[in-house]
């Protein structure tokens, strides 16, 4: 997926302004790539549209107008994209209870390579991460993942980590899979 770039990005005051018409659209595009595996565990495919957004969104609420800062920006979300044939995400590791968070964050230290998106044939393609994210004894309760899907588009999301925590694997909407379809086609 072509990353962001510079001249793509406006100033926090323009963003501002141009925000309340922008932002229905841009949430109606995540909502299409945020998938629930049950019960805590929430991934979000990444496209040029949510990266784009999370600047902005940055940029206006911390007032950012230095031009290293807004490239620092730029760069560091463009990292959340896949490259050619591949699909970027956030993990979102949601749990209320702290106790219970911090206890199932550290029993999950081994989840990450158990993450998978299932093609159509079956073949379940692993994610790989940013291993920052990971500690020696705790997995941190935010992702980032790649899956390699080869430019075919999943028909499934799921987590092979046994555990009661962790429920079956969430199948794709039409809308979901079609939505991820035109990332991979770079739209």
């Amino acid at each position: 997926m072509r990353p962001v770039t510079r001249d793509e990005i406006v100033d926090y005051v323009t963003w501002t302004e141009q925000r309340p018409s922008a932002r229905p659209t841009i949430l109606a595009a995540k909502e299409l790539r945020r998938i629930q595996v049950p019960e805590c565990f929430t991934f979000l495919f990444e496209n040029r549209d949510t990266v784009r957004y999370q600047v902005q969104e940055m940029m206006r609420v911390e007032r950012i107008v230095k031009e290293a800062d807004i490239i620092h920006e730029i760069t560091t979300y463009n990292e959340l994209l896949g490259s050619e044939g591949e699909l970027g995400c956030s993990l979102f590791i949601g749990l209320d209870n702290e106790q219970q968070r911090d206890v199932a964050l550290r029993r999950w230290i081994g989840l990450l390579p158990h993450l998978y998106l299932r093609l159509d044939d079956g073949t379940k393609i692993r994610g790989s991460w940013d291993p920052r994210q990971v500690g020696s004894d705790r997995l941190s309760a935010v992702q980032y993942l790649k899956f390699d899907t080869g430019g075919q588009t999943p028909v499934a999301i799921g987590i092979d980590f046994d555990d009661p925590l962790i429920g079956p694997e969430t199948k794709l909407s039409p809308d979901q899979r079609d939505a991820l379809q035109s990332d991979l086609n770079g739209n």
